[in-house]
């Protein structure tokens, strides 16, 4: 995608330890305008697969799963990382490491939300080691649902995750795949 690419380039800042900053406009101030193209993209992608749920992570994920699903006329549900109250009754849970925070988290779903008769498409916007995936794929395992795809705004393809989800039979949509990346060498897009 693009309009994607252009934008990581102009605006996202390479950080030592492989960490791409692209907080002005994915996941701390949103571009709302580019996320209704994102969205758009993953229902071009994925319109050959009937949709019930979108499934993604707090907290980056949400928006943009929010957006997407209106163009696929679903719900969304998402993972939180912490029981709280409002979560009361059954729920589906699995652990997740993110690398962003160097922390395990237990994400949990309530069971009301998931069912075997649901068909699931995960959203994300980063991809780098498959862990937030794999933590989510195992929920819908869990619920006995069906994963129709993951669909990732920010693949590092320098890394295992994406590998990794796609050998374990997954399909995997990445609007952006970078190859690679440095402070001093810039960001390289796989096309």
């Amino acid at each position: 995608m693009q309009l994607l690419k252009d934008r990581i380039v102009k605006d996202g800042k390479v950080r030592s330890g492989n960490v791409l900053k692209v907080d002005s406009f994915l996941n701390h101030q949103l571009d709302i305008t580019l996320f209704g193209e994102i969205g758009k993209e993953f229902k071009r992608r994925f319109a050959d697969q009937t949709v019930t749920k979108i499934l993604t992570i707090e907290a980056s994920g949400i928006g943009i799963a929010c957006i997407a699903a209106q163009y696929f006329n679903v719900p969304v549900v998402f993972a939180k990382k912490n029981q709280t109250k409002n979560i009361a009754g059954d729920v589906y849970t699995s652990q997740v490491e993110s690398y962003t925070h160097g922390r395990i988290y237990d994400i949990i779903v309530s069971k009301d939300f998931l069912k075997p008769e649901d068909k699931i498409l995960l959203i994300d916007d980063f991809l780098a080691n498959g862990a937030a995936l794999i933590g989510l794929i195992n929920l819908i395992k869990d619920a006995g649902a069906t994963l129709v795809g993951a669909g990732i705004v920010i693949e590092k393809g320098f890394q295992d995750g994406g590998k990794l989800v796609r050998d374990s039979g997954v399909r995997v949509e990445s609007l952006a795949i970078i190859d690679s990346m440095g402070t001093d060498t810039g960001i390289v897009f796989r096309d």
